[in-house]
């Protein structure tokens, strides 16, 4: 048996010339390989750039990576063989290269089988001499440097540099701590992320299919069981509505139905939007539209501008309200404060005293209680009426108005816990109208009609939007139970699913919005779900394409952020905070140097495809240790389907070529063709459906009307 050892000499290719922490400097012997290695078992080329060599060493071989060659002239050649050093001899050329160290190779003899085997581990102890052998890897030591680490469950490609070694990761690793997928277009990073999907679970269903294997009795519900694997796409060109046919689970939700196509219809209610979301959509100003907005929202969620509950109830809602909106103004001061606020919350009281009358549907001991209240605030107006009236109201009167509130609030069903204000981002259900009788009723007691018309104009817009009807104000409504169950993850269920939502058809204005509300609502779910299990977490993988355009760096120091800043920050959050409730992020982008820096220094895995963009390379660059960017001077260079493979997902950076992506799989985001566009004449344009289709008009029985909306409202 020959051992590594007795072939160290025919494997040797020169000698340590040079030696420092971050790089080692070699001679290559003069006959050494000039284009193809044959000593090494198989013949590849060397040498190469960034492929690997080993330096014999005490604790096993130094891993390290080819940085750069170069020739060198010495005027004291040294040449093998060479005894006789009378002879004039002239200058030679030598070749020398420098290395990165990497981590060791340690070798083990097999027992029985009397074969080495070999174990890689990151990271060295010690560094060799001047004069140590440099070696050539064989096949088994590559396959060995390549393919090590433990749970290697995916095949994901081949490294052309190491012998196409099987590149294979392990999906903890790669999803558990967010993986960045970057490149430019063109570059193959849209198929390595539907390929990194779907051959992570088709690992997976072969995996439960050996397991079933090997039972001998089992049920054919155990047997077409599917792997439990959640991923959501968040797809905002529509291009991977094809890529995952054949799996199972697999939901795609557009904004527009088609059932040929299998769409079904996309559906994020506006109850779901929190009050982040809603202030970047209306721009609301911080100083009246803000607090308007927020108690709006408070009182249409808590159920205040329902019509069909019983006016008692509705009377017990609007005391709560006025209970509320007393104590925040007496601890402001404003009651007895400074012109006009005095004035302003005197204005409020002959409001409120319009909405507080008996009625006929109320009980006695109700009725009391009102003409009670009313009477005092009576008192309060009259006693401040005249030509020259003064404003100003004492601490006692202010706490007896809030006593007699809080005493006709409990005549009426209430309690002190239905005093507390609900929070205004607590999703229940509700509709636009409500919501929009919310704002102007809440305006109007606050004291700032004339400052939320731009506001209110901006909702009515949104809401009378064909397009957006659908997906806002569904006609049929939706639970928070119903909601999660479709666009999370089926519940009650062992069977995983691959969402997509396609939001191709979104106005720009609005695609921001909805997909801070689908991430930020899916990790909040994930949040209460850990907390349920005692920590138990749902491993769900969030992928975001074209992450350049949600994700971007914005001004903190902004009063009022727009919707853009806002999705962001929900995006900072999931990666500063997802990982420890089993939300993992993939992010596709084509300029990193636009994203944001908290969520790309998050990503602790990167996969790199070719990067043309200087400010892109340097970013890049800066994410990785000082001794691995030689590595990254490939970028500009790499050809389709190759890319980089770095960071926690890999022991070691490695090239990979990622295998082949069926084309009916890949996502539709090719070259458009123009010469065989140029050469066929079978490319007709319907002009007249296309503009029905951008106008929103069909003509269904000869009529023109607005999609979605009646005749009259045209």
């Amino acid at each position: 048996m020959n051992t590594p050892i007795a072939n160290a000499e025919s494997l040797q290719i020169g000698t340590v010339d040079f030696v420092s922490p971050d790089e080692i400097k070699v001679v290559l012997d003069l006959d050494a390989p000039n284009d193809v290695a044959l000593n090494s078992g198989v013949p590849r080329p060397f040498p190469r750039i960034n492929s690997y060599v080993l330096i014999a060493g005490e604790g096993g071989y130094l891993v390290s990576q080819i940085e750069w060659i170069t020739i060198e002239r010495s005027q004291f050649p040294k040449r093998r063989g060479m005894q006789d050093f009378g002879i004039l001899d002239l200058p030679y050329p030598l070749r020398k290269m420098s290395v990165l160290p990497l981590g060791v190779l340690k070798e083990t003899l097999e027992e029985f089988a009397e074969k080495v085997s070999y174990d890689f581990v990151r990271g060295i102890e010690t560094f060799p001499t001047v004069g140590d052998p440099v070696l050539i890897p064989t096949q088994d030591q590559l396959k060995a440097i390549v393919e090590s680490g433990s749970n290697r469950r995916v095949n994901i490609g081949i490294s052309p540099l190491a012998g196409n070694a099987i590149v294979s990761i392990d999906p903890d690793r790669l999803f558990g701590r967010h993986l960045a997928v970057l490149g430019n277009t063109g570059s193959g990073k849209s198929c390595s992320v539907a390929g990194l999907i779907r051959w992570s679970v088709e690992a997976a269903k072969r995996k439960l299919e050996n397991k079933h294997d090997q039972i001998q009795e089992f049920t054919q519900e155990q047997a077409d069981i599917s792997a439990n694997a959640r991923f959501i796409i968040l797809d905002p060109n529509g291009e991977y509505t094809k890529s995952f046919e054949g799996l199972a689970n697999v939901r795609v939700y557009g904004v527009e139905k088609n059932d040929a196509l299998g769409v079904e219809q996309l559906i994020v209610p506006m109850w779901l939007w929190n009050t982040s979301e809603w202030v970047a959509f209306t721009q609301a100003s911080g100083k009246a539209q803000k607090p308007t907005l927020v108690q709006a929202l408070r009182c249409v969620r808590d159920g205040q501008f329902d019509f069909k509950q019983s006016d008692s109830v509705m009377m017990r809602r609007h005391l709560r309200t006025l209970i509320t909106i007393t104590v925040l103004e007496r601890n402001a001061g404003s009651p007895w404060g400074r012109f006009p606020q005095n004035k302003n919350f005197y204005l409020k009281l002959q409001s409120w005293r319009k909405g507080l009358e008996t009625s006929d549907t109320y009980i006695e001991t109700e009725n009391e209680a009102i003409d009670k209240l009313a009477n005092f605030i009576d008192d309060l107006i009259n006693a401040r009426s005249g030509q020259y009236p003064q404003y100003d109201f004492t601490k006692a009167e202010i706490d007896h108005l809030i006593e007699l509130l809080r005493n006709t609030h409990q005549s009426f069903g209430g309690n002190e816990t239905d005093i507390l204000p609900i929070d205004a981002d607590i999703p229940r259900p509700f509709n636009g109208d409500d919501f929009l009788r919310s704002i102007e009723a809440n305006a109007e007691i606050m004291g700032t009609s004339d400052y939320v018309e731009t506001m209110l104009m901006r909702v009515k817009t949104l809401m009378s939007d064909a397009k957006l009807k659908s997906v806002i104000c569904p006609d049929e409504a939706i639970t928070l139970e119903d909601w999660l169950d479709k666009y999370v993850c089926p519940s009650n269920s062992n069977d995983g699913s691959i969402t997509i939502i396609d939001l191709s058809l979104l106005p720009a204005e609005i695609t921001h919005i909805i997909t801070s509300v689908m991430a930020r609502v899916t990790l909040e779910a994930l949040q209460r779900y850990r907390r349920q299990k005692n920590g138990e977490t749902l491993p769900t993988v969030l992928v975001m394409e074209e992450a350049h355009t949600f994700i971007k760096r914005y001004n903190p120091d902004v009063e009022n952020e727009n919707a853009s800043a806002m999705c962001t920050k929900v995006f900072e959050k999931i990666a500063r905070e997802g990982r420890k409730y089993g939300l993992g992020l993939i992010l596709s982008s084509q300029r990193p140097s636009e994203l944001s820096s908290t969520v790309i220094s998050q990503c602790n895995s990167f996969l790199l495809h070719r990067l043309s963009n200087d400010r892109d390379q340097e970013l890049v660059s800066k994410l990785v240790p000082d001794n691995l960017r030689g590595m990254l001077r490939e970028l500009p260079s790499l050809p389709a389907r190759n890319a980089i493979l770095l960071g926690w997902a890999s022991e070691l950076p490695v090239m990979v070529r990622m295998n082949y992506l069926n084309e009916k799989f890949r996502p539709k985001s090719d070259d458009p063709e123009y010469w065989n566009t140029w050469t066929e004449s079978n490319r007709a344009v319907n002009w007249d459906e296309i503009s029905k289709e951008c106008q929103e008009y069909s003509n269904e029985d000869g009529n023109y009307n607005l999609l979605g909306n009646n005749q009259e409202n045209v």
